[in-house]
């Protein structure tokens, strides 16, 4: 259905603005901006699965996955910034995460290369936020601004530090009521944001961060517990997730038996606890359709959150997406800058291609005495894993995977039972 831009740009502003009257043009405009949301969907799904086949050839550790904005943030989005819906650029948004910053420079590099080579997309301006980081919260990532098919596609780029301040915000906004990243709340919590984003910049880049740079972030973190204590929206203290949901989306993903795939799952920020999670169709129509129903059905405005995620492995969500799986009982609210080292020091230890192998190491019972000859393993049982040979090396050398010599046959270390289970 070929929809105007001027309709596209009139659903978006009536929408956000709430200024519809007559219910026929409501639901008129509401399928337009669906209609358009879902325009973004196949050339997005299909950028991605690009970039994930060159990054099998990259030789780097890395995580991707894809999402398509929620309808909230679209609109919240145009009357934050006095844009129109066709302004703007991430609508459809893919994500990568990388171990390091200089690892952001390889693998832009890396991308520009192949992108030189190819005539699906275009990529048409690149922002780096990294050095300086956004004036208003300290946001730092590369972004990379795609076009193709006529839609406007932005990638993401970060390093698995970047992502641990990102998924910070995002999980304290949650916790405290406000959308951080997009300004609300108090001043001085923002700015606990911004000096954590400038320490972790030190740190990313060899440099011990100074005393007074240490003081004012603790000022400002016990400064923002306790506004954020006496905040009277949705508090989820004494919520957590329980990651067995992981096991079952992976459970759902092998029954599939499918390369990528779309979910749509729906989180309740009243209780820290997801209520729904389906696998949908690649087909756009189909997806946006689900996407919509779920929307409808569990409104942003009692507590939910309804988001479309596309990934070829499931277990990546939660790194790309790890706010939904962090919340814990808290003591205090905000992290301390040691036990933030610690947790992103944690973030990404494996890549994605190995917990694949140590996913199917697993299903089929390779512990200890029980094991299989690597060919067997590569061409039968992980023939969608594109880097294993590299993959496999890192299982070996973290004492994960057990391999007498070169040609052996491996199985799982009986002895880190614990450790590799809690990869799923």
């Amino acid at each position: 259905m070929k929809i105007s831009k001027a309709r596209i740009d009139k659903s978006g502003l009536a929408l956000a603005k709430d200024t519809v009257d007559d219910v026929d043009e409501y639901f008129a405009l509401e399928d337009a901006f669906n209609e358009y949301r879902k325009s973004h969907l196949q050339p997005l799904t299909e950028t991605t699965l690009e970039l994930q086949q060159w990054l099998g050839n990259y030789g780097g550790k890395y995580y991707i996955a894809q999402r398509l904005k929620r309808k909230p943030q679209i609109l919240r989005k145009l009357i934050r910034l006095s844009v129109r819906l066709t302004q703007l650029q991430d609508i459809g948004g893919c994500r990568i995460i990388v171990d390091t910053n200089n690892e952001v420079d390889k693998l832009y590099s890396f991308i520009i290369s192949k992108v030189e080579k190819q005539n699906h997309f275009q990529l048409t301006r690149v922002t780096d936020y990294r050095e300086k980081g956004r004036d208003d919260t300290g946001y730092r990532a590369l972004h990379l601004l795609l076009l193709r098919d006529e839609r406007k596609l932005e990638l993401q780029i970060r390093s698995r530090i970047q992502h641990y301040w990102s998924e910070s915000i995002e999980r304290t906004s949650v916790i405290y009521g406000y959308h951080l990243k997009e300004k609300e709340g108090d001043e001085d919590v923002i700015q606990y944001f911004k000096k954590l984003s400038d320490v972790f910049y030190e740190i990313e880049a060899n440099r011990e961060p100074s005393s007074f740079q240490k003081l004012h972030l603790d000022y400002f973190r016990r400064l923002a517990e306790k506004i954020i204590r006496k905040s009277d929206k949705n508090k989820v203290f004494d919520s957590y997730v329980n990651e067995g949901i992981i096991k079952t989306l992976i459970t759902i993903e092998a029954n599939k038996k499918s390369l990528f795939n779309n979910w749509i799952l729906v989180f309740d920020w009243n209780t820290g606890a997801f209520v729904s999670w389906d696998v949908v169709d690649r087909d756009p129509e189909t997806a946006i359709r689900a996407y919509v129903e779920h929307e409808n059905q569990f409104p942003a405005r009692q507590g939910f959150e309804v988001v479309l995620i596309g990934s070829s492995d499931v277990s990546t969500i939660q790194q790309t997406h790890s706010h939904y799986f962090g919340i814990e009982s808290y003591e205090s609210i905000l992290e301390g800058l040691e036990q933030s080292v610690i947790g992103f020091n944690r973030r990404m230890d494996i890549d994605t291609d190995a917990r694949r192998i140590l996913l199917t190491l697993h299903r089929r019972d390779c512990w200890g005495g029980k094991s299989i000859t690597v060919a067997t393993l590569k061409n039968h049982f992980c023939k969608n894993v594109l880097s294993f040979d590299s993959a496999l090396e890192i299982l070996v050398e973290k004492n994960l995977v057990i391999r007498a010599s070169a040609n052996s046959p491996v199985s799982l270390n009986l002895k880190e039972r614990t450790r590799i289970e809690q990869y799923f």
